[in-house]
């Protein structure tokens, strides 16, 4: 007698968001947390697409733009511009950044078949950044590879940006508040 084996449907979860009109999505166990915009503070000698860094709580995280980092506009702050904590890894190693959403959209189930590969073309964003495209009913939401996204060279930029800033003074409103003082 022949026991066949259940084929699982494994789901996975999604935290969707929106950059530039397009819906993106990231596995959400690579989300820590969405926090309200706060004031970013620039760090010079940085690429554009990196905005600068905050005070999570006394840890020092780089902020990027991805909007930027895929070559659309910058777009303006608005009252739903969000920064989504995530964790990426590299070689072994993992780094906690944040990622600036126009908005944040809803957490979504998605099964192996709902997940369709790439196209080769259409999408505005480098096919090695991309994981694939997932089903939202009649419409699709990028799935990003934030590992691929924030590569090794960009870590290297991050790590360098995190250690300089952490040896950095911080005056007394940054340590009080979490944020630079208005001046």
């Amino acid at each position: 007698m022949e026991i066949k084996e259940k084929e699982e449907v494994i789901q996975q979860q999604y935290l969707t968001f929106f950059l530039a009109d397009e819906e993106y999505a990231i596995n959400i166990q690579r989300v820590k947390e969405i926090i309200e915009y706060t004031t970013v503070t620039k760090v010079p000698k940085v690429p554009e697409w990196i905005r600068g860094v905050i005070n999570l709580r006394g840890n020092v995280v780089p902020v990027v733009d991805l909007t930027v980092r895929f070559g659309l506009k910058e777009r303006p702050v608005s009252k739903t511009t969000c920064i989504v904590i995530v964790e990426i890894e590299q070689d072994s190693e993992r780094a906690v950044m944040g990622v600036i959403a126009d908005a944040v959209n809803q957490v979504i189930d998605l099964a192996p078949k709902d997940i369709e590969e790439p196209p080769a073309f259409g999408t505005r964003v480098r096919l090695e950044y991309l994981f694939g495209m997932g089903k939202l009913g009649k419409k699709f939401a990028l799935i990003l590879n934030i590992d691929s996204v924030l590569s090794n060279t960009e870590l290297l930029t991050v790590s360098t940006l995190q250690s300089s800033t952490v040896n950095a003074p911080m005056d007394a409103g940054e340590i009080a508040e979490g944020q630079p003082e208005a001046t």
